[in-house]
């Protein structure tokens, strides 16, 4: 009885260091299991799957999958990820808060309709459009390098460009988006190729 009264004493009042060890230990184990938790998540909402589950975004879906991005005879293919949320670090964390907005707009009924999304379409491209503008087209180039391009293969106007784009500097170079807008979705109305 004695054993069983001074370990009841000893869970009650135990010593500054043992406190400090527990309190330590699972501060250890949960901030590794958050981190866990938090990568999963990443992971899981970086998903073609994931960003089409909303019915609205099956018709950016059906526009990509009729493009090169898509069905090619080298059969690489670009998911909703690739061009939208950046590979790793800060960009990436940015990237996902931001699209917080779209689950947002669909939670409040701003894009929960194709007609929404269409009503919003140049909208919504404007606002890609300029951070892809801002970033040089930073998820094109995870798999466009100007350096592993074959000019001789491409159309000699595409070559011209694509070469004289590598030498430009400063604010004024053109990047991806400038020529390509409409390269994996529908242009909206009022915007020319």
């Amino acid at each position: 009885m004695n054993v069983i009264r001074r370990l009841w004493m000893w869970l009650w009042r135990p010593s500054a260091r043992l406190a400090v060890g527990v309190v330590l230990i699972i501060g250890l184990v949960g901030g590794a299991g958050g981190i866990v938790v938090f990568n999963m998540a990443l992971a899981n909402t970086n998903t073609t799957a994931f960003c089409t589950r909303c019915h609205e975004m099956g018709t950016a879906l059906n526009e990509l999958q009729k493009t090169k991005h898509y069905l090619n005879r080298v059969g690489v293919r670009a998911e909703c990820p690739d061009c939208h949320v950046p590979e790793g670090g800060l960009p990436k964390y940015l990237a996902k808060l931001a699209a917080a907005k779209d689950v947002w707009g669909r939670i409040t009924g701003v894009i929960d309709t194709p007609e929404k999304y269409e009503a919003l379409r140049l909208e919504m491209a404007k606002g890609v459009w300029a951070k892809m503008k801002a970033t040089d087209s930073r998820e094109c180039r995870s798999c466009h390098d100007f350096n592993a391009m074959k000019f001789d293969d491409q159309d000699k106007t595409a070559a011209k460009k694509h070469q004289r784009i590598m030498k430009e500097k400063g604010d004024e170079r053109k990047t991806c988006i400038d020529c390509h807008q409409g390269i994996a979705h529908t242009l909206p109305s009022g915007v020319e190729e």
